[in-house]
């Protein structure tokens, strides 16, 4: 019966005992636990829920209910509705444990036996029979629950309705789009009679289902899934690892054992039992963190089971406001997950010995050396994007970098490891290097028309050379920018981008008002795209997408944006009204893409398929030209020819 009603290989567990569900109660924030799971938990932190009357979700930190004070915690959990169409996937005989309607509301509690797929009762045998003796209800059909357990369909009704969560006894009748929230009659006059737009869910129903998009929800459901089982397999891997490196420090101890044998003894021993216990807190931490995220995946699933089951078999009212329930649940989801990636380090340990290798016998061991965990860097988390509505821009900064008081044009920037910034000044042919406060540590002279710049690794970036043909290779390290090659291309460069491993992608003229991009390998282009139509010179930029299967490139005289794949073959074409003079462009680490709308002041955030996301005029300088990310993907830089000195600095929220 599970694998009829569900069709799926797994069934909903609850979050807390990661076991099937045992009398699935729902919370207001549609979350479900066991009822003994959530009276344990309510039970574990009893003082401070006797003081709030109320509790915190466990999955996402809620508040929900509100209890009287004549009520105990130990009857909190047994207060929250029973999720009903949980009950119809588990796959348990209590799920057609139902009473019958009538009885009930006369306060008596008769087990039921079918039920009125026309009035949506379960009933006993006896209101059965006087039911079908009614004139009006006698050409109604009653199901038994045999027939009800033959068709998941069927099954599926006995989910109770879906009434107000404030008024127990109305159903909800109308949908806010202002509020994003189904209410009932009596919560409309109340609460939402002034809003803009309120719909009928009876009548509006239809179009509703088809806006909710369910299909894309489950999927966002299931990429949560994966990311989550991915940040498991990391934080195990690296206790795994932690262990190997602190069994090896002995053996690097034992390396200069013959000069100081005695204290590398006491060393080794100290280093022993500190790595133990490190490895041993680490790996508590650990299970715990990974307890969290497989609490968080089941509560993930259960929200993607109970998605697709209602779609599959529910009616049109359970399919949107199940939907509906759930696509609320997807931001939070999102911030749970990447708070598990920001805020989460991989640990490695190593030896550090003093240098006093002369006096090294009579010293101890605590002189000698010691253990010391190190922190690596944060897990990253590529294709995990961010709800669009909760990403927002916000301006952190102008600063202003003139040098010698000679008038600069910015016409490419990059953001180096360290947060650095270097800048391509076509008006002096120059790179300028900035330091981490925007302060100019040096300047490096190029032949004449650079045009754009990449970071092609830690210590190199690459200057396009538009009137030469060429791309120059340079060196940032300590501080000093000095020539490493030089390679010669086909045409003349504009945009440039990193490839990865050393390679590039750059756009620019083929000749007879043709452009093209190729790629950049080994000192050569081995790979061309189709050509494009562009009548100016030098206003191309181009970018890659995180995974390096997609180019964008933007055409200044065309107004446009084209995507092609990595084989040179276009895929699509943003070209809207209000994007005017398309000058540089980045991706985030989120795959969205930022355009900069010269000549219409904005820059256009759109999704990796081109679709828009928002357009940003806020804080956008008078004339915006060339962008740059930094390493994290939340920062970026844009340039102004207005005010061609001054840098903007940008935030994603």
């Amino acid at each position: 019966m599970a694998a009829a009603i569900s069709n799926t290989e797994e069934e909903p567990t609850c979050p807390i005992c990661l076991g099937l569900f045992n009398v699935p109660r729902q919370l207001s924030c549609a979350h479900t636990f066991c009822q003994s799971c959530l009276q344990s938990y309510i039970t574990s932190k009893a003082i401070e829920h006797e003081k709030k009357r109320c509790i915190e979700c466990p999955v996402c930190r809620k508040t929900v209910g509100h209890f009287t004070e004549n009520k105990p915690t130990s009857e909190w959990a047994s207060s929250f509705p029973v999720d009903t169409v949980i009950q119809c996937i588990i796959p348990t005989k209590s799920k057609v444990d139902r009473v019958c309607d009538a009885c009930s509301s006369d306060g008596s509690s008769v087990t039921a036996t079918g039920f009125c797929v026309v009035c949506e009762e379960a009933m006993c045998d006896d209101c059965a029979k006087f039911h079908s003796k009614q004139k009006m209800s006698k050409a109604h059909s009653i199901l038994t629950m045999a027939e009800l357990l033959s068709n998941p369909q069927n099954l599926m009704k006995l989910a109770e309705g879906f009434t107000c969560l404030d008024h127990e006894d109305e159903k909800l009748n109308f949908y806010c789009n202002d509020h994003k929230i189904a209410c009932c009659g009596i919560c409309y006059f109340d609460r939402h009679n002034t809003c803009f737009k309120v719909r009928k869910l009876k009548e509006d129903l239809p179009s509703l289902l088809r806006e909710t998009k369910t299909s894309e929800i489950i999927e966002e459901l299931k990429k949560l899934q994966t990311h989550l089982k991915t940040f498991i397999n990391v934080k195990e891997s690296n206790i795994r690892d932690l262990e190997s490196q602190v069994n090896g420090l002995t053996d690097q101890i034992r390396e200069v054992r013959t000069k100081i044998n005695t204290a590398l003894d006491e060393l080794e021993m100290k280093v022993k039992m500190e790595g133990r216990r490190i490895h041993k807190e680490a790996d508590i931490r650990t299970q715990e963190e990974n307890h969290q995220c497989l609490s968080l995946i089941h509560a993930i699933r259960n929200s993607q089971l109970l998605c697709e089951t209602v779609q599959k078999y529910g009616i049109d009212i359970q399919k949107f406001l199940t939907a509906e329930k759930i696509k609320a649940q997807l931001p939070l989801y999102y911030s749970q997950v990447r708070e598990k990636y920001e805020r989460t380090d991989l640990l490695t340990v190593q030896v550090t010995f003093t240098p006093l290798l002369e006096s090294i016998l009579s010293l101890s061991s605590s002189d000698i050396g010691k253990l010391v965990t190190m922190k690596g860097s944060t897990l990253s988390i590529p294709g995990l994007r961010k709800p669009t509505k909760e990403c927002q821009v916000e301006k952190v900064e102008t600063v202003d970098v003139n040098i010698s008081g000679n008038t600069t044009y910015y016409s490419g920037i990059a953001i180096l490891p360290r947060d650095r910034v270097i800048l391509v000044d076509r008006n002096n042919s120059q790179c300028i290097l900035l330091n981490n406060s925007y302060q100019v540590v040096t300047t490096y002279k190029l032949t004449k028309w650079p045009y754009d710049i990449c970071v092609v690794g830690d210590e190199q970036v690459a200057v396009s050379v538009y009137n030469q043909k060429n791309i120059q290779i340079l060196s940032v390290k300590d501080d000093v920018i000095s020539p490493v090659r030089t390679i010669t291309t086909k045409y003349k460069c504009e945009g440039i981008t990193a490839a990865g491993n050393g390679e590039m992608v750059v756009v620019g003229e083929c000749g007879n008002n043709k452009y093209c991009w190729s790629l950049i390998r080994d000192g050569r282009e081995v790979t061309y795209s189709d050509q494009f139509d562009s009548s100016s010179e030098y206003y191309n930029f181009i970018a890659l997408n995180n995974s390096k299967t997609q180019v964008y490139v933007t055409v200044y005289d065309t107004n446009s944006l084209l995507c092609f794949n990595m084989e040179g073959k276009k895929q699509y074409t943003y070209s809207p009204n209000n994007l005017q003079n398309p000058a540089g462009l980045a991706v985030d680490r989120d795959d969205n893409i930022y355009v900069v709308g010269y000549s219409s002041h904005n820059i256009h955030q759109l999704s990796p398929e081109g679709c828009i996301l928002q357009v940003i005029t806020t804080g956008v300088p008078q004339d915006p030209w060339a962008i740059s990310f930094d390493n994290s993907g939340d920062t970026f830089i844009i340039t102004d020819c207005s005010e061609q000195s001054k840098l903007h600095i940008y935030q994603l929220k």
